[in-house]
């Protein structure tokens, strides 16, 4: 679809006045009517015949785990088995991390099954108090049965990796056979699966005088079906392994080979540093910079124990070296840890460079500048991390940014000063780094027509030149544009104020849209001219690589969204194409939460009442009751504060940006449904779709 949910802010309050609308352009409908249309705007109303046999039997529930193997890839990754191992060895890395286990041993069995050993508490033997079934049997056979829920109120575990109780289910689900063995307060109980599903009920014994010992056993036999490849790519679980043996100091993680009769262990006193210094290919400028910080009881903003340990080297050269975890959990695609890392490292530099007056003149520092040659190990501890899919190879929690470079800038700017002469090595690289991503830019710029359309006085420009940085705000109000303005990055974000409802544009010939004034603007701030799809056109004029489109999270928001996006689909269709049209989605509301236990009191926004719905319910389930949080509705954009506007909607890190695409529709398709919405001989059209969905949508009215 050309804009799949650019509308999808619903409030969901009573409707009114739908027979009385009249069938005109949506831009001269009521709200309610406009609403209806646009949560409607691509939904194809021609009659179908109901497939033949689909009736209420055609229904299916699944249940227990057969989810996870009806969709495997939705849980875990399907090229190779290694994700579903990683998710025991990840269990047993959060007991060693909650002081209960002091080793690891995982061994590749000849017959193709892996085992993974702890030394931990063991998994509880008896029934639950709830459930009435066996403990064991209920946290390899239910999914969302675990017990890391409860973090922070006496539970099991403070800090761990395990969130949703799904990972060692999803394992059972997509072995052939797992048997488990938990050695706790001197018994042993054993259980065995078959495709998840219990082959040999749960035994329970009295461990004899030499056998006496704590801890949990799961040996799994991957089943090959579900998966591209049965084999573990050994490299990939040598290195989990080994991260493991550096992200936990003192506790030793061995690796043993049964076919090759290798056996390997790692224990690494030195922690992180040791581990930086020994993966970087070449030497590195200056001495490993290393450091830790911990929130501890009482913190204004974080959790105790909520902090970041890390090893930092800079180098002239060679590949980087960069690993992150938040709980050991890798995540191998980043997240808001490393913006909170690289925003750190930003921040101390800066304030050393300008202390010290190393700045040329004309060149302006920027994060990547500094972060271009840094290597870095970091692992974060979050209290309730927030992570990207089920495989965690993101870290999406928000506060994360803060957490971490409230501690690594402070660590630096002691470190700079305590040792000037390397500080002023590392500025050196950062400033020959600033310099040639500015020259690069100005070569960029030179390729560039001399001849430029005068910029709209109300653009309010960002300072880089770099198309694939900047940024363009089209922002729906001069109060929002107000706090846009102010929260913005003014290196690389633009914010374009727009006045009132902008016109419609379906039926408007090119020659005449310059007559109004706000299409204008927005051509010349983009400096692209306004085109058609089969026309021949130079984009290299374009300013913004990311042209966003913000407006309020209301019924009038989105009649501006769907007025923006028929101007670029009729009018600059090769930018949708090129992937340079966004749009943003600010919340709708915030809540505030009290502090509870060792959670301070926290914020958090919502796209949506269903999102709202979901924080309450979390919140409750926490212990706090729905009437302590207060919860405020933000009217429209202008009542954001800078700072709120730039947590919710403009941080990189943090916002949600909707890229504008056809969404499997070809150009045509998508036309015909636009000109339904807007041309003006389509009054047929629009009644029919407001008689047919009128009662199924809630809007504001």
């Amino acid at each position: 679809m050309l804009f799949p949910q650019c509308v999808a802010v619903q409030p969901r309050e009573e409707i009114d006045g739908v027979r009385r609308a009249t069938a005109a352009p949506l831009g001269v409908h009521k709200p309610a009517v406009r609403k209806r249309l646009q949560s409607r705007a691509m939904v194809d109303t021609t009659p179908t015949v109901a497939p033949a046999g689909y009736a209420e039997a055609a229904i299916r529930v699944l249940k227990g785990l057969e989810p996870v193997k009806q969709r495997p890839g939705m849980y875990t990754r399907t090229d190779h088995p290694l994700h579903i191992v990683q998710e025991v060895i990840d269990n047993a890395a959060d007991e060693a991390l909650a002081g209960h286990g002091r080793r690891i041993v995982v061994t590749l069995h000849a017959d193709g099954s892996i085992s993974v050993e702890d030394d931990g508490r063991g998994i509880p033997h008896g029934l639950h108090p709830e459930e009435g079934a066996p403990v064991l049997e209920l946290v390899f056979t239910r999914l969302h049965a675990g017990g890391k829920f409860d973090k922070g109120h006496g539970g099991a575990y403070s800090f761990a990796g395990g969130l949703h109780g799904v990972g060692v289910s999803v394992t059972n689900a997509l072995a052939r056979r797992l048997e488990v063995a938990s050695h706790r307060d001197g018994h042993v109980a054993t259980i065995a699966f078959a495709g998840g599903d219990v082959v040999q009920p749960l035994q329970r014994r009295p461990l004899a005088a030499g056998e006496w010992r704590q801890g949990t056993t799961v040996r799994v036999w991957p089943d090959a079906r579900y998966f591209d490849s049965p084999d573990i790519p050994r490299a990939e679980l040598v290195h989990l392994l080994r991260s493991k043996a550096v992200l936990l100091p003192g506790v030793s993680v061995t690796l043993i080979d049964e076919v090759s009769g290798q056996r390997q262990t790692w224990q690494y006193k030195g922690g992180l540093a040791d581990y930086l210094g020994q993966r970087l290919p070449v030497e590195p400028l200056l001495p490993i910079f290393t450091g830790a910080g911990w929130a501890e009881a009482g913190h204004d903003t974080f959790a105790e124990g909520e902090g970041a340990q890390w090893a930092v080297a800079f180098t002239e050269e060679g590949p980087l070296v960069r690993e992150s975890y938040v709980n050991l959990i890798p995540t191998t695609a980043g997240g808001t840890h490393e913006s909170g890392l690289r925003e750190g490292l930003f921040q101390a530099v800066r304030g050393f460079i300008e202390l010290h007056a190393l700045l040329p003149k004309g060149v302006k520092v920027l994060p990547e500048d500094v972060f271009a040659r840094a290597s870095f190990v970091l692992s974060a501890k979050v209290l309730d991390p927030q992570f990207q899919g089920q495989t965690k190879e993101r870290l999406n929690s928000r506060d994360a940014v803060r957490l971490v470079a409230s501690y690594v800038r402070p660590a630096l700017e002691l470190w700079l000063h305590q040792h000037v002469e390397h500080g002023k090595r590392l500025a050196e690289l950062v400033i020959r780094a600033a310099q040639s991503r500015q020259k690069a830019a100005q070569k960029v710029e030179k390729r560039k027509g001399s001849g430029v359309a005068v910029l709209p006085g109300k653009l309010t420009d960002c300072e880089s030149r770099d198309l694939s940085r900047n940024e363009l705000f089209l922002v729906e109000g001069d109060s929002a544009g107000g706090s846009a303005k102010m929260g913005r990055d003014k290196a690389s974000q633009a914010v374009l104020p727009l006045r009132g409802k902008l016109l419609n544009t379906w039926e408007v010939e090119r020659d005449r849209l310059f007559a109004n004034a706000e299409i204008h603007d927005i051509a010349v701030a983009i400096g692209v001219d306004p085109h058609g799809p089969d026309d021949a056109v130079d984009l290299s004029g374009l300013r913004y690589g990311k042209i966003c489109i913000l407006s309020d999270a209301d019924v009038d928001g989105s009649h501006i969204q769907v007025l923006l996006l028929t101007l670029f689909f009729r009018h600059f269709p090769r930018l949708i194409e090129a992937g340079h049209v966004y749009v943003a989605r600010p919340p709708l509301y915030r809540v505030d939460v009290p502090a509870r236990g060792k959670k301070p009191a926290s914020k958090h926004y919502a796209l949506d009442e269903g999102e709202l719905a979901a924080i309450l319910d979390k919140c409750a389930k926490e212990g706090v009751p729905r009437e302590k949080c207060q919860i405020s509705r933000f009217k429209g954009l202008g009542e954001m504060s800078a700072e709120q506007l730039w947590d919710t909607t403009l941080n990189p890190d943090t916002r949600r940006l909707q890229p504008v695409t056809l969404g499997g529709l070809d150009a045509a398709a998508t036309a015909a449904r636009l000109n339904r919405l807007m041309g003006k001989a389509e009054a047929a059209a629009r009644r029919e779709l407001m008689e047919q969905w009128g009662d199924a949508v809630e809007v504001d009215v």
